[in-house]
């Protein structure tokens, strides 16, 4: 047995493990294998301990999932709160909260791959809970639609159609982006 077996410091080459590694370390299954394809053996195995040491750090897989799909959509929402603060010009809000979500996704993909494939693996009311935190971020930008609309500088026969598209446009960017490609996330993100 090594001292970080018995609960002791962890040995050379071993993650100490902690509630930010476990969740790393789930997030990355999660991302690779789906929700459902990683059993919480493979967390721990990532970690180099045994199963029941988790539990020491979690409750439960689920969880895991509920911290990543929170923290990440509370994330956005921040991302777009900055964004477009004090700026006034509504094509420019729009296209700052457009260029911070594209550049979310090319720069969080393992978060992105997460809470829009495995949301739908949450119970009820966790799922409920993060599809309102979800529709808070694509109102402010059907906001930022309307607000153009009636300014006459934005022109669409659906704002939330139009909306929708955007933010699609922008979640597709964590299943193709990759850094070695040859344009940097934050091109890609002007691009956007």
């Amino acid at each position: 047995m090594t001292a970080a077996d018995a609960g002791g410091a962890p040995t050379a080459g071993r993650i100490a493990v902690t509630h930010t590694a476990v969740l790393d370390s789930a997030l990355t299954l999660f991302a690779e294998r789906g929700y459902h394809g990683t059993a919480v053996s493979q967390v721990a195995e990532m970690l180099g301990v045994r199963t029941p040491s988790l539990y020491n750090h979690m409750r439960s897989k689920e969880e895991l999932l509920e911290e990543v799909v929170r923290s990440t959509l509370d994330a956005v929402l921040a991302d777009f709160s900055v964004a477009v603060e004090g700026v006034e010009d509504v094509p420019e809000r729009f296209r700052r909260a457009t260029r911070i979500y594209a550049l979310r996704h090319a720069t969080h993909q393992r978060e992105a791959l997460v809470v829009n494939r495995d949301t739908a693996s949450l119970s009820e009311s966790a799922r409920s809970a993060m599809r309102d935190r979800r529709r808070e971020h694509e109102r402010a930008m059907r906001r930022l639609i309307t607000d153009g609309m009636e300014l006459g500088v934005f022109s669409t026969g659906d704002p939330r159609l139009a909306s929708f598209a955007v933010l699609e446009m922008c979640v597709s960017i964590a299943r193709w982006f990759r850094n070695d490609g040859p344009r940097t996330a934050e091109e890609v993100a002007d691009e956007y």
